[in-house]
């Protein structure tokens, strides 16, 4: 634990201007990211008497080693290099929200030669338009087989759209006219790219409009007496206003804005966002964040805001935005989504009317949402913190174990053995940490062995990070590193790799694989990491060199967190022993021969019939082979001679294998 006197600026070095800070631990890794309008008050408030801070204010600047700053001209460069910085460092002490589900959105994909229209969750691309995100999934293609009937846009995937191109034959909806059929050439790209920007425009909340040119034309159509093309106007006019009723009025016409409320208590804080375009609920979404700091309502909503907008395209951004609080100040805020939109962005707190209804009833949605949060979540910031204390006290550590690994051991009767190290940071797993090792010194059911293999490969790496330059890194002994994503050496707080020591080192198993780890810790002179291990059987807790385990109780928190540390690293195990197993299964002799892709794999076997056959044929028999040349022939010949010579001899009476 640091004095944060010790690395205290010195009175008059932080510049009085606007800026971004970066607090950093003693491994240069960056723990928290902040903006201020005036860089010297906003860090002076951090070096005061830690009894007057918020405890987790306090918790960062003891973990904290350094600080360093970069001015920047005006708050709105500060907002945008925050955001920046905490993207890009994931800083842990930062506010960031979690969805508290994956939300489906409605697609258009305007980067390709012929848009689709499809069902998307997760991260969004560049070039595609997103609708929503919506609450449901089946809400969304109900909707969208209403407006196929008017906006006949492709909906069918790649596979599919190739294939009907091959053919020239279009698919069921091609023929029931819920698609132009592009594939077919029935519609040009042009038409069909316009087709979906009418899609858009619609989706978007330009229903009026569009209408009226409807009904116009429907009109026109009976005036001049074609009573046919009338009655199927009449019919989209009526499918487009259905889906309109699937989203009730909730504000006045073409009003587009975004609604956001908060729910909070001392521990966690609900946000729960309402998207309404044209005066209709289009989407909703929710996060939930830990309030890792004494931050205000303000201070909440402005991470949000990052967080909603820092990613979406200028037009996802919509002409207001309502916030329960305003960020203090409210300018820069407001002005970076002016930024984001291209034109003027109102940010305010709604006082009365049908939005301050409205947003009534978003706050009762984030408060619903923060209570079943709560009865889900099964250790909340303090249950983590209480189990961490256990644990210290239990263990006999000095704090708590910020950073734990947990290391286990898979394999399938001595073939294919693995190993996994899985990583929870303040009881919290830390999967962009996790790895993965191949036990290749030996082979066997030696769990003591490759336990103590393990945690060398692990430490090794640690102390080499510690004092390496950049360059890659390779185990002694040529072995290759699979256990490692490595690259430049992170000055910035970059890396994900073994640069960061734990407090704590959990191994799957009792004495001896505890003692296999310490040993191979004290080969190294890593003396400040303590070791423990879980059984199974009785769930006991092991240590270096006692007799007698550690037992916990059951309804300990610590226990229930170390359990969780142990499944997760088996778990993990498992599924890598599992692939590694899969893909040793699937090699055949035909897959060491360079060059022979799965076509001509199966275009031999079919000819052939069995490797045995093609192994007996000779290169102008296997010339003969569709796709097959000479030259691929002669190399196939020769990689499954050298494969017959390289393998042993054996006596099929006795199994014996026949010395030469």
């Amino acid at each position: 634990m640091a004095d944060p006197s010790s690395y205290r600026p010195r009175p008059g070095e932080i510049p009085d201007s606007p800026g971004v800070y970066r607090f950093r631990d003693e491994h240069r890794r960056v723990i928290y990211v902040g903006k201020a309008k005036s860089l010297r008050q906003r860090l002076s408030s951090y070096f005061q008497d830690l009894s007057g801070l918020h405890p987790r204010t306090a918790t960062m600047v003891t973990t904290a080693a350094s600080v360093e700053w970069t001015v920047v001209s005006t708050e709105v460069e500060a907002l945008q290099l925050e955001y920046s910085w905490i993207k890009e460092y994931d800083p842990r002490f930062n506010v960031k929200y979690r969805d508290d589900k994956s939300y489906p959105s409605l697609a258009v994909t305007m980067n390709e030669e012929f848009p689709r229209v499809q069902v998307l969750r997760g991260a969004k691309r560049r070039g595609v338009r997103y609708f929503g995100p919506y609450a449901h999934a089946w809400a969304i293609r109900e909707t969208v087989d209403l407006l196929l009937r008017v906006f006949p846009v492709r909906t069918c995937s790649a596979g599919v759209f190739k294939r009907a191109q091959a053919i020239g034959r279009p698919c069921l909806l091609g023929y029931i006219d819920k698609c132009a059929a592009p594939c077919t050439g029935r519609i040009s790209p042009e038409d069909h790219r316009a087709l979906a920007e009418e899609f858009c425009d619609f989706m978007a909340g330009r229903t009026g409009t569009y209408l009226r040119r409807l009904e116009q034309e429907m009109g026109e159509a009976a005036e001049a007496l074609e009573y046919e093309r009338a009655g199927r106007l009449r019919d989209d006019i009526e499918a487009l206003r259905r889906a309109m009723e699937k989203s009730a009025v909730v504000l006045a016409d073409a009003t587009d804005a975004d609604l956001i409320a908060l729910a909070e208590d001392e521990l966690e804080a609900a946000v729960q966002i309402f998207h309404v375009r044209g005066g209709r609920v289009r989407g909703q979404r929710g996060w939930v964040t830990d309030r890792v700091a004494d931050v205000t309502a303000g201070e909440l909503v402005e991470s949000a805001l990052q967080q909603l907008y820092g990613e979406e395209s200028g037009e996802s951004v919509p002409r207001e935005v309502l916030v329960p609080a305003l960020p203090q100040p409210p300018e820069p805020v407001a002005d970076w989504l002016t930024e984001r939109r291209g034109s003027r962005v109102s940010l305010r707190v709604p006082q009365r009317g049908d939005k301050r209804d409205l947003m009534t009833t978003v706050a009762r949605n984030a408060q619903q949402a923060l209570t079943l949060h709560k009865t889900k979540r099964a250790s909340d910031l303090t249950t983590r913190s209480r189990a961490l204390e256990e644990i210290a006290e239990h263990l006999g550590l000095d704090s708590a174990p910020l950073r734990v690994e947990c290391f286990d051991i898979s394999h399938l009767q001595g073939d294919d053995v693995v190993a996994s190290m899985v990583v929870f940071e303040d009881g919290l797993a830390r999967k962009s940490e996790y790895r993965r090792f191949q036990i290749k010194s030996f082979a066997g059911q030696d769990d003591v062995r490759a336990m103590h293999e393990v945690v060398s490969r692990r430490f090794r790496r640690y102390l080499r990070e510690r004092e390496r330059t950049g360059e890659w890194a390779v185990e002694e002994g040529g072995e290759e590193a699979a256990d490692v994503r490595v690259g430049p050496t992170e000055e910035d707080g970059r890396p994900r790799r073994f640069a960061y020591p734990p407090q704590l080192v959990v191994v799957d198993g009792g004495q001896p694989q505890v003692a296999a780890a310490r040993r191979a810790m004290d080969e190294l002179g890593v003396d400040d990491v303590a070791v423990c291990g879980l059984a199974k059987r009785l769930e006991e807790v092991w240590l270096p060199g006692e007799d007698d385990p550690v037992i916990l109780p059951r309804t300990s928190e610590g226990l229930y967190l170390l359990q969780r540390v142990r499944d997760e690293a088996h778990r993990f195990a498992i599924r890598y022993q599992r692939g590694k197993r899969s893909q040793s299964i699937r090699k055949g002799p035909l897959d060491a021969i360079p060059g022979l892709g799965e076509t001509r794999k199966k275009a031999l076997l079919k000819h052939f019939g069995s490797v045995k056959r093609l192994r007996a044929a000779t290169v102008e028999e296997i010339s003969e082979v569709p796709g097959i040349g000479r030259r691929t022939a002669e190399t196939v010949a020769a990689a499954l001679a050298g494969q017959a010579q390289a393998a042993p001899a054996v006596n099929t009476a006795t199994g014996e294998i026949v010395e030469d």
